[in-house]
């Protein structure tokens, strides 16, 4: 990893693995179904210094792609978001894709960020998610307990309903 693409406070290199796999349907209009093999901590290039994808697997007509360049990036103000995609069932990153001018999904955001990820959904992006690696989860964490302090819980005053129906 090179200086300029290491690990910050808020900001963590990652490259994401795309998978094209061949159409089920055999119509000639059909389109290949794609899909998120992974998130790769650790990137070779810096943060928003995009490179072509380059093919790194290839069996039985689905191919997987290595798309480099990009980072998680974190912001104070979504570590409530943060905090509950880490004690949710399965902990995941969104790799958030546009399609590119052959109409192949291209990643451009790369977050931990639930409401983000559900904004771009809302918004008919295409959405993939894939477990966290183990360092980003880590770092996550870390992160996390350092940022997010939860709303007190306030106890309510409990109301007596049966003597206010009584009054009137």
């Amino acid at each position: 990893m090179s200086e300029s693409a290491s690990v910050g406070d808020n900001c963590f290199p990652v490259s994401v693995i795309l998978e094209r796999r061949p159409a089920k349907d055999t119509t000639p209009w059909a389109r290949p179904q794609w899909g998120v093999v992974g998130v790769v901590a650790g990137d070779r290039l810096s943060a928003g210094e995009t490179a072509a994808p380059v093919l790194v697997h290839s069996h039985d007509g689905c191919d997987q792609f290595l798309h480099q360049g990009y980072a998680v990036q974190l912001h104070r103000d979504s570590a409530e978001s943060y905090w509950y995609n880490l004690v949710g069932q399965s902990p995941s990153l969104f790799v958030v894709c546009r399609e590119n001018d052959a109409g192949d999904p291209e990643p451009f955001v790369v977050t931990a960020n639930y409401d983000e990820a559900g904004a771009y959904m809302e918004a008919d992006g295409i959405v993939y998610s894939t477990p966290v690696p183990p360092e980003i989860y880590q770092w996550l964490e870390r992160y996390v307990v350092e940022n997010f302090k939860p709303a007190e819980r306030k106890k309510r005053k409990r109301e007596n309903w049966f003597q206010e129906s009584e009054r009137g």
